[in-house]
Order: structure tokens, then sequence, then C-alpha cells
């Protein structure tokens, strides 16, 4: 009896007692579906847009206001994701003096350098994405913003964009802020330094096509929208007040508060902007046309030094076929490069970084003549004349 009890005892516990676990295996690692495609292959997506943060832009407006009129220079840090350039800090690079470019280079890296150590050591973003120039009237092209621009896409991944932003347009209320990339075709020229009218010619490289753009969008975080929501209010000023003694102003209605006074923009008087600008396109084309002088001078050297050199190709033939008639021996052919100093063509970048300088120009002038038209025509229609 007592053994039958303890065997059934033995056999409730056995049965009560929790089975082994089974040995559970770590689940795999997955990567998420948008994740997938950055790994090891993020440098092959091209880039559609460049994503700038609102505090970016004011940044470099900011900067390029306080330093108008010359040209200021920055760094963008950020991140470039599936095909996005996130643009989300920038700092300002301290401006050399004119004409002293090879000792303004040094500082300016040493202070690039510390601002990325810097900003490493508060875990901020020290990611170069590229870099902002500042302009004026629309002509940024130069040898300089091309040559840094070309060394940020040899070594950048996704090479890096170059952000302009023009404070002439700013200043006329049209905030001006355009991202760029050197096309492959001028990269390829600018690797091999070969901008001679046959290279330009085999490549079909144009002012127009150096550059490609791409699009521009500007982030805000939900505090700044909020921020700008609250500008955005209509706010009660003192001199709109006082206008109405007997009562409150937020009391009238929508429609019977006083609106700001819009005669001035009819101004059609010449503005500074308008005269500097045909000042600058002026300037240009006399540039352009010393740049044009020296090339047909290199022209008429290139073609006088082939001339010595065929003329005298031309007498050692005649003077061989004479000795061969003779029966002597005819005399060595000479290198006639080395007896000839033959120029190389000069180059033609120069030339066309003009015509590209003279091409914003012109644009903006374009621009500026047709408000004023607007204007003009709008006052005359005002007048009632004819």
């Amino acid at each position: 009896m007592a053994s039958s009890m303890a065997a059934a005892l033995a056999a409730s516990q056995a049965a009560a007692a929790p089975a082994p676990a089974a040995p559970v295996q770590a689940p795999a690692e997955v990567i998420p579906a948008s994740w997938a495609k950055l790994v090891d292959s993020e440098a092959e997506i091209p880039l559609r847009v460049v994503q700038l943060d609102g505090l970016i832009v004011m940044k470099i407006m900011k900067h390029s206001r306080d330093a108008y009129p010359a040209a200021v220079t920055g760094i963008l840090l950020g991140l470039d994701l599936d095909g996005v350039m996130e643009v989300s800090n920038c700092f300002p690079l301290p401006m050399g003096r004119e004409g002293d470019e090879e000792n303004s280079t040094r500082p300016a890296s040493r202070y690039q350098a510390s601002m990325l150590r810097s900003l490493r050591e508060v875990h901020g973003d020290d990611n170069i994405v590229g870099f902002y120039q500042s302009t004026a009237m629309g002509a940024f092209l130069s040898q300089s913003f091309l040559d840094l621009q070309a060394s940020h896409q040899k070594t950048l991944r996704h090479g890096g964009i170059a952000l302009v932003h023009d404070v002439s347009r700013t200043a006329r209320g049209n905030t001006s802020l355009k991202a760029f990339r050197l096309t492959q075709a001028f990269l390829e020229a600018h690797k091999t330094k070969k901008f001679s009218v046959q290279g330009l010619i085999e490549r079909g490289l144009t002012f127009n096509s150096i550059l490609e753009e791409l699009p521009v969008q500007i982030h805000n975080t939900p505090l700044l929208d909020a921020f700008l929501l609250t500008l955005s209010q209509p706010s009660v000023s003192r001199t709109s007040a006082s206008l109405y003694p007997t009562g409150s102003l937020s009391e009238l209605p929508p429609t019977t508060q006083p609106l700001a006074p819009t005669y001035p923009i009819l101004n059609t008087a010449s503005t500074p902007t308008l005269t500097h600008n045909l000042s600058l396109v002026l300037d240009t084309i006399d540039d352009y046309n010393q740049e044009s002088s020296n090339y047909a001078y290199h022209q008429r050297q290139i073609a006088r030094e082939k001339a010595r050199a065929e003329t005298y190709i031309a007498k050692r033939k005649e003077e061989n076929a004479q000795r061969l008639r003779e029966g002597l021996t005819p005399l060595p052919e000479e290198d006639v490069s080395r007896m000839f100093k033959i120029p190389p063509e000069p180059s033609r970048l120069e030339s066309m970084l003009l015509l590209g300088q003279l091409d914003g120009y012109a644009k903006t002038l374009e621009d500026v003549t047709g408000a004023s038209m607007v204007k003009m025509y709008a006052a005359k229609a005002g007048t009632g004349a004819a």
C-alpha cells in the first residue's frame, strides 16, 4: 500500500515538473529594408536632392551678408543617405588677403582641422560633404572654384557639392541657393589639363556644361516651424492702435484693419544695383576681348613657327634631292622640334569661364530690367498716358 502510494506520488511529481526547455536560437540579425541597399553600396547610389537644415540656410545668408561685397567660403557637414545629401551643419573659413592665396591657404587648412577636431570632441557632425560660396550678380565661375570642387569630387564620397548663395538676388527678396557638381566631361578634361579648342570640341564642353545642378530642399524642425508660425501671426503696432482710440484694434473686423502702403514698389528710379550690374558686364566683356587678343597673338606665334619649320623641311628635302642627283650622300634629317620652339596651344578655359560669368551677369540684368519694365508700364498705365 505504502509502496503504491509512493509510486503514485513520484509519478505525480514527475508529471508536474516542467519539461526542460529546448535551446532557443538567437534570432538572426535582420537589416531593415530601407538600410539594406546602404550597406557597402551607398557610394553607388546617385544623388537626387540636397536637403538643407533651416538653421544652415540662415548661417550661410548671415555670413555672406556680413562680408558683402567680398566673397566668402565655408565647409558643409552632413551625411548622404539613399541619394539625399543631408546638410546638418556648417562653419565659415577665415578670409585671406586679396592676392595672397598661397599664404592664406595654410591658416584656412589649420582652422578647418581645428574645427573638425572640436566638433568630433563634442560628438557633432564632422563629415565633410562639400563647401559653400557666396557670390553677387550671378557670376561665380572661377579657376579656384573649379579646382576646389574637382578636389572634393576626387576625395569625398558622392563627390561632395558646391552650394552657391547669391547675395544680390537675396537682397531683392528672392533667396538664391543652388547646389552644383562638376560634370564627368569636365572632370576628364580637368584631369588631363587639356582645354584646347580640339579638346573642348571632342568633349562638347561649353560654359553651360561645366556644372550640373541638383535640386535643393529646405528642412525645418517642428520647433522651428512653430516659431515661424508665431512670426507669421498679425501683431498690433502702437501706430495702428493709436488710429482707433475709442476701441481695441483686435475687436475690429479683419477687413477694416489698416494695410501697409504698397506704393514704394512702383519707384522707377535707377537703382545702384542696375548701374553696378552694367559696369560688371562691360568689365567682363573687356576681359574677354583681352583674352581673345592674347589667344590670337599665340595663334600667330604658332603659325609663324610652323611656317619656319615647314620652310626648313622643304629646303632640306630640296638639298637632299640635289645631292642625290650629284651622287652625294643625303644630309641626315634633324629634329625640327628642337630647332624651332613651337609654343603649345593656349588653354581656352579662361575664356570659357569669362563667358560663364557674362552669362550670369546677363541673367541678373534680365531679372532687374524685367521688374523695372513692369514698374514703368504700371506707372504709365496709372497716369493714363498713351
